[in-house]
């Protein structure tokens, strides 16, 4: 059977995006974003300052892996009955009994969490957030509140049937800040898509006045595996919940951060487009914003078209993602990286050689990512600055175009430097030229034709 790959985008980020990332073809449902301008500042001292080390870290992983990577499909958007998916059978509710069905095949017997953290940790990365739950309800952790989960299937005899708790392990070991994705809706949950009624989109199938029993034992259910996750997973540092039809407030958020946040003072809470107090960072999707926020933000972009593992995905290139990178890192925000792990569970040969690229670069060059704070002139043509935390020392980062040679020279136009100029891979002090408020900057003869990282400070 041939099954679903590709899903057409019905929705744009509501706030405009230039750069690298602007004209990449969706596959997938794109969340809207919360407009800078509603962004609610925590009062919580601990968030703040819990804010404050998360964008320091600049450079994360978003992991979605489920029974939606058996086939090599997009996630679980094709369950969902709206008029921009497409799907490869005419039967709607025969689509569905084989998805649900999937869970009776997905054993990724070579489930390699610490290969994992591994690659990631090669990569540069010092965030992860891991997708415990999708829309379709599928639970990559041993919750006691449903069957639908990796650890009642095939895989329930594996010592590792808990998935969630071993890729958080992994990760914990390397000191990665460690994150929770959880789906505020559950497609498959009854109280949430009720068999009683057809399931026409995405949101609840019935009327909550009409059902208010129905829609208790939701928030009852969704609360109670938050709860789970908070309490038996070990230290989170961020909660990133997903699925923006359905609010925090309606599955009781505030009581989850408030016993969570006893346990880890400072929990970033993330939810994600519902403009407020619980949004302590927005999140655009497959994009970066025009300018420079005011803000904390997280651009979350997959490696491929898609977040979960498809099969000959057209992967980005390293050079990409690290001129995305310092895009993003210029106006301020962070990026998150989505990987798909394999139907077997672990990450494929190809991701591995790329992420190693963008891992040797910022060996090289991360001290004009990591720990820099936005700086007030700060992108002209293909050079994007940053700063020290200081303000006086900056960063020039040449994003040298995917196909295009160095030029042997970068020019731009303010922040001009006070003293030497300095390679960072290297380095190595370069010819400067100032003339006025323009800078001209001379590369040595035989550099690697990639992205390039300056030094230097200001008045």
């Amino acid at each position: 059977m041939k099954h679903l790959r590709k899903l057409v985008c019905g929705m744009l980020l509501s706030l405009p995006i230039m750069g690298v990332m602007a004209q990449e073809q969706t596959q997938s449902y794109v969340h809207e974003q919360s407009k800078a301008t509603d962004y609610v500042w925590p009062t919580d001292p601990a968030v703040l300052a819990k804010l404050d080390k998360w964008q320091d870290q600049k450079f994360g992983v978003l992991f979605h892996w489920g029974i939606y990577s058996v086939p090599g499909i997009v996630e679980s958007w094709s369950i969902c009955s709206e008029d921009w998916i497409t799907r490869n059978m005419d039967d709607y509710d025969a689509y569905k009994k084989w998805y649900w069905g999937l869970k009776d095949k997905f054993n990724p017997v070579n489930f390699n969490p610490e290969q994992w953290a591994d690659v990631m940790q090669d990569a540069g990365m010092k965030y992860m957030i891991f997708t415990t739950k999708h829309h379709d309800g599928f639970c990559m952790f041993d919750s006691k509140y449903t069957d639908f989960s990796i650890a009642k299937g095939p895989f329930a005899n594996n010592p590792r049937k808990d998935v969630a708790r071993y890729v958080f392990d992994a990760f914990r070991a390397k000191g990665f800040m460690m994150g929770c994705y959880f789906s505020k809706p559950d497609w498959h949950c009854q109280w949430f898509w009720n068999p009683y009624y057809a399931t026409p989109n995405r949101r609840i199938n019935y009327k909550k006045e009409q059902h208010p029993d129905w829609w208790k034992n939701y928030q009852t259910f969704t609360e109670n595996q938050l709860n789970e996750l908070m309490t038996n997973y070990g230290h989170f540092d961020i909660l990133w919940l997903d699925g923006g039809w359905i609010t925090g407030d309606e599955i009781n958020l505030d009581n989850v951060l408030a016993k969570a946040r006893k346990r880890y003072p400072g929990l970033i809470s993330v939810d994600r487009t519902i403009r407020g107090k619980n949004e302590n960072y927005q999140t655009p999707e497959r994009g970066v914003p025009a300018t420079q926020l005011d803000c904390p933000w997280e651009s979350c972009i997959p490696l491929s078209n898609d977040w979960g593992w498809v099969p000959n995905a057209p992967f980005k290139s390293p050079q990409k993602v690290i001129n995305t990178l310092a895009e993003i890192t210029a106006k301020g925000g962070c990026l998150v990286l989505g990987v798909g792990p394999t139907p077997d569970g672990v990450i494929e040969p190809e991701v591995v050689k790329r992420l190693h690229a963008i891992g040797d670069w910022l060996r090289a060059n991360g001290k004009a990512i990591y720990n820099t704070r936005p700086t007030p002139v700060y992108h002209d043509g293909n050079v994007w600055f940053t700063a020290d935390k200081d303000g006086r020392t900056l960063y020039a980062i040449y994003a040298l175009p995917d196909g295009e040679q160095l030029p042997a020279t970068i020019e731009w136009t303010g922040n001009v430097p006070t003293g030497k100029v300095k390679m960072l891979k290297g380095n190595k002090t370069l010819k400067c030229v100032k003339t006025g408020d323009r800078v001209k900057i001379t590369l040595p003869k035989g550099v690697v034709n990639e992205p390039v990282a300056l030094q230097f400070t200001i008045k």
